[in-house]
């Protein structure tokens, strides 16, 4: 995505190190997956913002509405059971389709 200067270097290491860390990791039974979200408004402590926020990431996506802390936590608990007990070296994509995989 343009315009992402920095943050995209920061999105690649995190890329990186969730690789490495389950190629290490895993021998141990240890798995790791990544939740990679589009943006969370309800994260947003400032009420006057966080409207023109939400509809800004809600345009960018497929589905036109953001992902909500409950999604990202059933994402999480989906992937923290014995469902999601084959995933590893993996992300859970949870943008409502701003980035396709």
């Amino acid at each position: 995505m343009p315009n992402y200067g920095g943050f995209q270097v920061s999105f690649g290491a995190i890329e990186a190190l969730r690789r490495t860390l389950s190629r290490e990791l895993g021998p141990k039974g240890v798995r790791v997956v990544t939740l990679q979200t589009g943006g969370i408004p309800e994260g947003i402590p400032d009420q006057r913002t966080r409207s023109a926020i939400e509809k800004s990431i809600a345009k960018r996506t497929m589905l036109g509405r953001a992902a909500s802390l409950e999604d990202v936590g059933n994402a999480a608990v989906f992937a923290a059971s014995e469902w999601g007990r084959a995933l590893t070296a993996t992300k859970l994509n949870i943008t409502c389709g701003t980035i396709p995989d």
